[in-house]
């Protein structure tokens, strides 16, 4: 009441601070962040070691499990850790309790990093450090391709000269590019030439690091000037490595060029890029910071074409995986919805009012509460993405009540006499308390929402603040500038002199007298089932419950929505240990089917890329499953205009197997929605089986695949670890190679720098004068003169130390075929194997179920020791669920304590939340019926329409009370309330199911995203609506006509 009197004093107040709301509320708007989704902001880092060449069994035992064991010892606050070991490199996610600072993790891990390296093979150099967190996802992906330059020019051009140019714009990180052939010096070996010289790799290798040298020779002063002294330490072109001498005797002396071949090459390539064919380089442009993304694709965009001017012509530039298109999709559909939703209310509004000034005093509160909800969001670091949008959208219906109760009550006292002083004041006066209880009832049903744990936490706290802040804007909205608005603009009669005002009349008229017929029907039904409430209560009950019951396990339940956003990603493996080569046949192969099963007019582009990436820290960002070269990840780009990707998926997987029957395919997500939700796993659902029995492991595990194979709706099943990768294991004779001079250390490095090379223990660089960049030297035994087990066996084995005569390996070991794991896997620090798979025509829960059955079947097969968990996204959606039930029952009983402050009454709560069951029945109905999942979005429109059932209740009961204070029976109360609470009810109601019926429908792209919402809010209240007009009044009425209205604490 204090509010409205200060109000109506000082009106020019809050007119100031309503220019004030809007004027701040579009400079928020126009400086916060749009994105897809909140920031996600778990703390996690990524520490990544590289060794080439080591054998991912090797890099788990001598890397990655030290560094894991002392990381637990000496860095603080650690929740858990996840590591993949590969060919030659280690990554290592770990991710910190909540609260954490992400800089201190990252120094510590940093220092024990720096500590333990002298502890670990020789040559090794420290890790990368970086943060990571589940927004770090692709954004785009530019790719660099040409008709006439090669892949090495495009490597060179793609991460020297383009990615140090992106790095700077705002809020991305750019890792080095995928594909491409990395520049280096190569000393080819000529092994039939070495062992002739009696010369090794090993022996090429020191020579060369002796004549190539970056060492200053100094200054010198002579007369009045000092000179610099400079010497031709390093080569001026690649040519003059091949005149070095390697070997001198008093005969002779030996040259590069006599003992191998000195080019401008490139390493054996590992990773290959395919842009609809044609070899290209790819950079992925991450999102790393809480920035605009569509901020950080348009600076991209701009930043192109001067990148172009700079660079040959030659060159050209593609823009694949764009999500600026879906997500300005996704804003866009619910900024529409939110325009027709504002529409339809506008016109129900008017219907019911009959008012141009009233409807616009409702209107004109509307936008400000939610300006006022979007300055604070931007005060609070949120963003403008589909969870506040959706927020603000499904709070457009409720906060139509707080100004139309407000206008209703006074227009009510106005058409009895009273003037607009006295109509504004008894009008706020009798709904001061229903209003900020039905507000705050309202408001604690959205608290359960920042109670959830994890990534579910980061996306639905920023709606639920959205939703909150709106209403509690517009509760104060409605006491203030309404009351300001309504003193001048009600005051006087409308002009009904022009035709649309005239027209307006005529037709509120109309509607006035129909809506009296159907308030008297009403009355009329409402009589007979107060009469008769023994038989209406047990068949309401039992209809509502019947529905919510039965109906409940057949509607099913997902984490979040599937969506189409026009991109597919294909991920598929060959055998183990299948070369680069190999791969890239069978993705011209899968190339193919996938043309002749979608249009070509549909498909925008197909990018391959086959391997692992030259750089291992790309593998931070890469969450595909990549474990070799084996594998590959094909992105298939349709256009606008396309059939649905789920039509298309089922036909590409059967028909791919069919064609390539040894080759495993999995169909990955490819939208940033469920990347982000998966939070780095390649698939939804992840059964980890840990242990140190990591053999036994095995066999156990594949036990579980071949039953979770069964499981209806269960598609791309397939364990991750496989320990099939061929090997070759060299047994070394030490006695015999002691007898002919040489140690383990001799052979083991010969070995090295004949297969590997010499970079990785003693680099060596030269820079090229012609564009003053570095380059590594590496001399090595080319990969076509390794064909065969021979030539393994002649490989030259010297010993620079002791003069003796060369050997060859094969005269001192003997070689075995065997088998290794093709990545190792640990889940805080316990090796682990994984099974991923995805769920397809059948919802998550219903998955769960029967994965949990298989689960308990299976256990009495577990080696001892061992565990077996569910994780991913099935996982996070099982606690978010659980936590979300739980969160609702704390909120309903926490509003029912509310209720019973402000009614001072154990008794009337509860009539209000007998109304409740009503809600879930129409929630899973509507569910049902429209083929719509349970997920968390249609559980937070759950929660609103339990928030708005409580609200009408409220208001309902409240009026019963005060009828029955003034002396009225429970009967006539009850009646008396029902007919002053129709209009609004009804006004509240459809203003929110209008409001909610756009997004319901799902359209355009993201529409998918929150059509549960909006679908539960209209079941929810079109059930809600005949409890709050039927059920409500018949209980007050037979409940106090039983005499247990005395109720005492």
């Amino acid at each position: 009441m204090w509010l409205v009197r200060i109000a109506l004093s000082r009106p020019y107040t809050f007119v100031v601070l309503a220019l004030f709301i809007f004027i701040s509320g579009l400079v928020s708007i126009k400086k916060m962040p749009t994105d897809i989704f909140p920031n996600v902001d778990i703390p996690v880092a990524s520490v990544v070691w590289t060794y080439t060449n080591m054998p991912p069994d090797k890099m788990a035992s001598y890397i990655t499990t030290l560094f894991e064991l002392y990381a637990t010892t000496t860095v603080n606050n650690i929740e858990r850790m996840e590591s993949e070991s590969l060919l030659g490199v280690s990554v290592t996610k770990i991710y910190f309790t909540k609260g954490s600072s992400i800089s201190l993790a990252i120094a510590q891990l940093t220092a024990i990093a720096m500590t333990i390296i002298k502890w670990l093979p020789p040559g090794i150099t420290p890790p990368f450090v970086l943060q990571y967190n589940a927004s770090t996802v692709s954004l785009m992906r530019l790719l660099l391709s040409s008709d006439s330059l090669n892949e090495k020019k495009l490597y060179d051009y793609a991460n020297f000269f383009v990615r140090p140019r992106l790095a700077s714009v705002n809020g991305i990180s750019v890792p080095p590019g995928f594909g491409g052939k990395v520049r280096e010096i190569m000393v080819d070996l000529d092994s039939k030439a070495m062992q002739q010289y009696g010369i090794s790799a090993q022996n090429v290798n020191t020579e060369i690091m002796k004549q190539n040298l970056i060492l200053p020779a100094g200054t010198q002063k002579i007369g009045k000037y000092e000179y610099f002294i400079d010497t031709n330490n390093s080569p001026t072109n690649s040519d003059e490595f091949n005149r070095f001498p390697i070997k001198s005797d008093p005969n002779t002396v030996i040259y590069t060029n006599e003992i191998a071949h000195v080019r401008d090459g490139y390493i054996p390539q590992t990773n290959i890029v395919n842009l609809n064919g044609q070899r290209a380089v790819m950079l992925g442009i991450e999102k790393s910071a809480n920035v605009s993304a569509l901020d950080i694709i348009q600076n991209i965009k701009n930043l192109i074409p001067k990148i172009k001017e700079s660079l040959d012509p030659a060159l050209k530039y593609a823009v694949t995986g764009n999500q600026a298109v879906f997500i300005l999709s996704a804003i866009q559909g619910v900024l529409v919805e939110g325009s027709i939703a504002a529409f339809l209310t506008t016109c129900m509004i008017l219907l019911f009012l009959g008012s141009l000034r009233s409807t616009l005093i409702i209107l004109v509160s509307i936008p400000l509460s939610i300006l006022v909800s979007i300055s604070v969001l931007n005060i609070l670091g949120q963003s403008l993405n589909i969870m506040t949008l959706g927020g603000l959208a499904l709070a457009v219906g409720i906060l139509v009540d707080d100004a139309t109760v407000t206008i209703e009550n006074i227009n009510w006292h106005l058409e009895r006499g009273k003037s607009i002083y006295d109509a504004i004041m008894l009008g706020a006066e009798q709904i001061a308390f229903p209003a900020i209880v039905s507000t705050i009832s309202i408001c604690i049903v959205f608290v359960p929402l920042f109670f959830l744990e994890g990534i579910s936490k980061y996306l639905f706290v920023p709606m639920a603040q959205a939703v909150i802040f709106a209403m509690l804007a517009s509760y104060f909205l409605s006491r203030t500038l309404v009351p300001t608005m309504a003193n001048y603009l009600l005051a006087q009669a409308e002009n009904q002199d022009n035709f649309f005002t005239r027209t307006l009349a005529h037709v509120h008229h109309a509607f006035n007298t129909k809506f009296s017929i159907f308030q008297d029907k009403y009355i009329y039904f409402l009589k007979m089932v107060m009469n008769n409430p023994q038989h209406f209560g047990k068949l309401f009950i039992l209809l509502t419950g019947f529905i919510g019951i039965f109906l409940y396990p057949l509607v099913g339940s997902d984490f979040f929505p599937k969506v189409d956003a026009g991109e597919i990603l294909l991920h598929y493996s060959a055998p183990p240990g299948t070369r680069i080569e190999e791969t890239a046949k069978i993705a011209g192969q899968v190339n193919q089917v996938i043309r002749k099963i979608i249009p070509n007019h549909e498909i925008d582009n197909i990018v391959d890329n086959i391997g692992l990436p030259i750089a291992g820290l790309n593998l931070t960002y890469l969450n595909s499953g990549t474990n070799g070269a084996n594998d590959t990840d094909t992105y298939i780009t349709l256009k606008p205009q396309h059939h649905s990707i789920y039509n298309y998926i089922p036909i590409l997987r059967n028909t791919l197997k069919e064609t390539l029957p040894h080759v495993t395919f999995s169909f990955l997500p490819a939208d940033m929605v469920n990347q982000i939700l998966n939070f780095g796993n390649p698939s939804e659902i992840n059964i980890q089986v840990s242990g140190l029995k990591v053999t036994e492991n095995d066999k156990f595990i594949h036990v579980v695949l071949q039953k979770l194979k069964k499981i209806p709706g269960i598609v791309d099943a397939r364990i991750r670890e496989s320990h099939q990768y061929p090997s070759f294991q060299l047994n070394i004779d030490r006695t015999k190679a002691k007898e002919l001079g040489f140690t383990q250390a001799d052979i083991a490095n010969n070995l090295f720098f004949s297969l590997t090379g010499g970079f990785q223990i003693t680099p060596n660089f030269w820079i090229d004068p012609s564009d003053k960049m570095s380059y590594p030297i590496n001399v090595q035994t080319p990969q076509y003169q390794m064909a065969s087990l021979n030539d393994l066996s002649n490989i030259p084995i010297t010993n620079s130390n002791i003069s003796t005569t060369p050997q060859i390996l094969g005269a001192m070991a003997n070689i075995k075929r065997t088998y290794v794991p093709l990545v190792v896997s640990h889940y805080n620090v316990l090796p682990v194997l994984n099974i991923y798979a995805s769920a397809e025509n059948r919802d998550l829960g219903s998955v769960y179920k029967d994965i949990q059955k298989v689960i308990n079947e299976v256990k009495t097969l577990l080696p001892t020791g061992s565990e077996i968990n569910i994780r991913g996204q099935i996982d996070t959606k099982e606690q978010t669920f659980h936590d979300l039930y739980i969160g609702i029952i704390e909120a309903i009983v926490l509003v029912y304590f509310l209720m019973v402050v402000n009614f001072q009454s154990w008794l009337y709560p509860s009539i209000i939340i007998c109304g409740l069951l009503s809600v879930f029945g129409g929630v899973t109905s509507m569910l049902f019926f429209t083929g719509t999942t349970l997920s968390v979005p249609a559980l937070t429109g759950t929660m609103m329409c339990i928030g708005v059932a409580i609200s009408n209740g409220i208001l309902m009961v409240s009026f019963a009370k005060e009828n029955l204070d003034n002396g009225l029976k429970p009967f006539d109360a009850a009646i008396e309330a029902a007919q002053t609470r129709l209009r609004p009810i009804l006004m509240t109601s459809f203003a929110m199911i209008l409001g909610m019926l756009p997004m319901s429908l799902g359209l355009g792209d993201g529409g998918e995203q929150n059509a549960p919402l909006g679908r539960a809010v209209i079941g929810g209240l079109l059930f809600a609506l005949p409890s709050t007009l039927f059920f409500i009044p018949m209980v007050f009425n037979w409940v106090l006509l039983k005499g247990r209205h005395h109720d005492r604490p």
